[in-house]
């Protein structure tokens, strides 16, 4: 909701850009005609600020894309997450039909011949249309990461230049300074989270429309009540015909502004119901925007002179310091909302593999989307303050922030159609409507925008294009690289053949082998037992993946299944998130595999009709269980879970999921001892298993990670080997170690390294 107050907070005067080319000297009669002219022109703009808030804000987004929420999570990754449910256009493959069963992955079936089945095939053809789609969803996340940058610029300067009203012979300076200070104030408590403070926010936003709208109303009442002819539309056809031969682009790059904010409405829409931000904004928000402007428009048209800063001058002055104390704290509650909504936007992007990784740290247990991300914030910070303090106005600053802002309402506007017809099944006549009346608006404001990029509107597009350059470098070699290692599996027939032992010494202990495949064996464990003389007992492959879904509950979160026979004690466990999860700490994370592979094993002794080795289970919640041991109905609750699934043959891989045969790696050195250690002989009870695992477990854990180099191939062209050699190579020093992201002990981790290219 805080967002909701940029576009009052952001324009206090900018949008009357179109009135301070006027003021030059001229006889009587020029002047009564000007007078004349400039009252006409200040009710087309104001006409044309009632209906773009009408049509933008409050139809579009308050009644429409607000309803295209992930299970209330809002933004640009939250509709692709959707349509990645609802179409296989999803650039990394490692989803798998279980993932359909989830709780949480709800998805729309379609009639044959249907037009939405029609719109499915044609997405899911070819590859370019996927990754068309996957650039058009990182221009507009790369643009609102943008708008939180200059929300905060323009926001806090906007606010502190009330300071300079009353002092007209202060220094420029001095009201950026104080901007910056504030800045700096804001950025640096980030890390404390909002969840203590927060409580302050709606009162507030609250206390701040309603101080807007009562001073517009005043304004009414007492300068010029003629500008309520301004709510007839003619007035905006009245105006274009007007000025379409002058300065028409200007006006309406100014007039962009009263509009800002909307974007993050619906990227911070995790932080509050649907029907709440409905009902706030229609009977309170809307109402007292549109007394806010009308009042400016009033006071502007008695005081020609006062365009620029008419917000502030149209206060009275008895209630102008507590007014400027109010709008301060509002500009810092929007700044606020887009920080923390760039925040979820780069979380999004890093769980879809779409971002480099960075720490992320939950600031409050009690909401899961109150996040800090300690590097970004700092960014976000240098580059606020290099805005702020670079452009010193916010004319400049307003033309880069409408450049970021319409260029996510048009990114949004194109992802609403398949949403439409994917997910809602609307009829074609709406999604015409809805995408005619929307680009009838933003196209406009877009191409005002655009004219103004010599003027401050390069800015946004810089920060754009360097965030995509970043994003969409790293998602290409994170698709190249698991790519790679499908095509590298190691061959089921290769393991059988090493028997039992692997060819190795099987030495006490739990190895756990983390790889982003949901499938197969990867390269790297063979890799690791052609250069070792010795395996673990146990040997667990642990793949961390991320679905399209918000969230996946923790009782679904786990499916295990066997590699080979029973005494090759080779297990696989596929650990699945959502992008609004977070990783448990490592002894809770380590403990929770753990106790999968012994619940599976218990499940798998009580199957009816045996077992067969490609069956794969969901292991049901493991909290509140401590020591390896199950409560009675967890594993009640498990013995059913698992009797279903399996009567009913969903889980059955035979064929899917079953290890892909490929080129067989090196068998290992003649010189290696092949012995079968006591340890690892095959269990004849489900008991003497269980207590194998429990003296595995015991004699220690251990974690092999890959530590893999990815290069260009010798035979790539100059932008290849550019953006593989030296921008992935860079972003992966600067980056997180999976070891960090995982938790992984330093004392317990054991990297193996191995170079791609791609």
């Amino acid at each position: 909701m805080a967002s909701l107050s940029e576009g009052e907070v952001t324009n206090r005067g900018s949008m009357w850009e179109l009135d301070q080319n006027l003021d030059r000297p001229m006889d009587e009669e020029a002047g009564r005609l000007k007078n004349m002219y400039r009252e006409k022109d200040v009710i087309g703009a104001l006409s044309l600020i009632i209906y773009t808030l009408t049509l933008i804000p409050l139809l579009k987004y308050v009644f429409v894309v607000l309803r295209a929420n992930d299970n209330g999570q809002g933004g640009t990754f939250a509709l692709y997450s959707l349509l990645c449910r609802h179409a296989k256009i999803n650039t990394i493959p490692n989803q798998h039909r279980t993932d359909e069963e989830l709780t949480t992955y709800s998805r729309q079936t379609y009639e044959e011949n249907s037009v939405a089945e029609k719109i499915k095939r044609w997405l899911e053809a070819h590859a370019y249309k996927r990754n068309i789609l996957l650039i058009l969803v990182l221009i507009g996340t790369c643009t609102a990461i943008g708008d939180g940058i200059l929300t905060p610029a323009i926001s806090v300067l906007s606010a502190s230049g009330g300071i300079k009203v009353q002092n007209q012979n202060m220094s420029t300076d001095i009201v950026v300074l104080v901007a910056v200070v504030i800045l700096i104030g804001l950025f640096s408590m980030q890390h404390y989270g909002t969840d203590k403070v927060g409580w302050l926010f709606a009162p507030i936003v609250l206390l701040w429309f309603i101080l807007i709208g009562s001073v517009g109303a005043v304004n009414i009442h007492k300068y010029n009540n003629s500008v309520l002819k301004a709510y007839n539309p003619v007035y905006i056809y009245r105006f274009f015909r007007r000025r379409w031969n002058s300065d028409i682009w200007t006006s309406l790059g100014g007039v962009m502004l009263s509009i800002t904010g909307t974007e993050a409405l619906f990227a911070d829409l995790c932080h509050f119901p649907v029907l709440a931000i409905q009902i706030a904004f229609t009977l309170i928000v809307f109402p007292c925007l549109l007394l806010a402007y009308t009042g400016q428009a009033a006071y502007i048209i008695s005081h020609k002179k006062h365009v620029a800063d008419a917000f502030y001058r149209s206060i009275p002055d008895a209630i102008y310091w507590p007014a400027f104390v109010i709008a301060t704290a509002a500009a810092i509650v929007a700044s606020q909302a887009t920080i923390s909504a760039t925040y979820s936007i780069i979380k999004q992007a890093l769980a879809l593999g779409c971002f480099p990784r960075v720490k992320i740290v939950h600031t409050s247990k009690k909401f899961l989307g109150q996040i800090y991300i300690p590097d970004i914030n700092w960014v976000l910070l240098v580059l606020c303050i290099a805005v702020t303090a670079g452009f010193k106005n916010q004319s400049q600053i307003g033309n880069a922030y409408g450049t970021a802002v319409v260029i996510v309402m048009l990114v949004t506007t194109f992802l609403m159609v398949p949403i439409m017809l994917l997910v809602w099944k609307s009829h074609w006549v709406l999604v015409v409507t809805f995408i005619v009346l929307s680009l009838m608006v933003e196209v406009p404001y877009f191409v005002a925008c655009i004219l103004k990029i010599d003027q401050g509107g390069w800015v946004s597009l810089v920060i754009a294009t360097a965030f995509f350059l970043i994003m969409y470098v790293w998602h290409f070699c994170t698709v190249k690289r698991y790519e790679f290692e499908m095509h590298s599996k190691v061959s089921m027939a290769w393991i059988l053949g090493l028997g039992p032992s692997l060819g190795l010494v099987r030495v006490p202990g739990i190895g756990f082998v983390y790889t982003e495949l949901a499938s197969g064996v990867p390269h790297i464990f063979s890799h690791f037992i052609t250069n070792l003389p010795a395996i673990h007992s146990v040997v667990v492959f642990v793949c961390v993946k991320y679905l399209p879904v918000y969230t996946v509950p923790t009782e679904e979160r786990f499916l295990v299944r066997r590699i080979g026979p029973k005494n090759f004690h080779m297990f696989r466990c596929v650990a699945r998130y959502g992008y609004k999860d977070l990783h448990k700490r490592d002894e809770d994370f380590e403990r929770m595999l753990f106790e999968c592979v012994l619940f599976f094993v218990r499940l798998e002794s009580m199957m009816e009709g045996g077992y067969s080795d490609s069956d794969e289970f969901s292991v049901p919640e493991l909290a509140g269980t401590g020591g390896g041991a199950l409560t009675s109905s967890a594993f009640l609750q498990g013995e059913k879970t698992c009797s279903t699934m399996c009567s009913n043959g969903e889980l059955s891989l035979s064929s899917q999921d079953s290890i892909v045969p490929a080129q067989s790696p090196p068998p290992p050195r003649s010189s290696r001892l092949l012995t079968r250690c006591s340890e690892g002989e095959a269990a004849s009870t489900v008991g003497d298993e269980l207590e194998f695992l429990n003296r595995c477990k015991d004699a220690g854990v251990v974690h092999i990670l890959g530590n893999t180099i990815v290069r260009a191939r010798r035979d790539s062209g100059v932008v290849k080997k550019i953006a593989v050699d030296y921008m992935y190579a860079f972003m992966r020093r600067m980056c997180r170690e999976n070891s960090v992201i995982f938790n992984v002990p330093h004392e317990s981790l054991l990297n193996v390294g191995q170079i791609y290219y791609i």
